[in-house]
């Protein structure tokens, strides 16, 4: 089995929790229910399955499964393609007073390519074992974190919270290949100049 290629679920719950509290600064969002539990695995599984190893990253169907979550929490949506077939998903929570500068939460969304050969289970197939152990191409790097943002997202809004800085979550392509189609060139478009960015958070 490859190294770096399982995620335990139980981790993705607290995660979830702590990055929830992190950014609402007042009291901690309560635990996700038994059933909420599910959906949250689920949901990254199903982010999971998608092939977007590299070279050749199904892009088209990731950036679907993004926007279909974003429009489920209401989240503004902006696809942007800096070069022809290599989206970026850039989501947006306008917060309370859009004088403040912003939070950006970043990801990626391919992977580096595996060998099947090497894998007791499918790289894309987001098997859990006995304990918990998620295993697929990305769990770690780095699925698990923008599925992480997505529902701290969702247990905020749950929760009635409003931010009072705009937060954009940003699902970029080619890190795996160095960046320079995705990330790269965000840094240097009048896109981000405009998104007034004062933090951001990535792997």
């Amino acid at each position: 089995m490859e190294k770096l290629c399982n995620f335990n679920h139980e981790f993705i719950i607290v995660h979830l929790l702590l990055f929830s509290s992190l950014l609402s600064f007042t009291n901690p969002t309560p635990s996700p229910t038994q059933d909420e539990q599910s959906q949250i695995i689920s949901r990254f599984q199903e982010y999971l399955r998608i092939n977007t190893s590299q070279p050749s990253p199904d892009y088209k169907k990731s950036t679907q499964f993004i926007l279909t979550l974003a429009e489920s929490l209401s989240l503004e949506t902006q696809v942007i393609e800096f070069v022809q077939g290599k989206p970026l998903v850039i989501l947006k929570w306008p917060g309370s007073d859009l004088s403040l500068p912003s939070i950006l939460l970043n990801s990626h969304t391919d992977v580096v390519p595996s060998e099947s050969s090497k894998w007791d289970y499918h790289p894309f197939g987001a098997h859990i074992d006995e304990n918990g152990n998620i295993f697929a191409r990305g769990s770690q790097d780095m699925k698990c974190v923008g599925m992480q943002y997505m529902e701290a997202v969702r247990r905020l809004k749950a929760s009635g919270f409003q931010p009072k800085r705009s937060l954009y979550l940003s699902f970029v392509p080619d890190e795996e290949i160095g960046g320079h189609d995705g990330l790269e060139k965000l840094a240097q478009s009048d896109v981000f100049k405009n998104m007034n960015v004062d933090i951001i958070l990535d792997e």
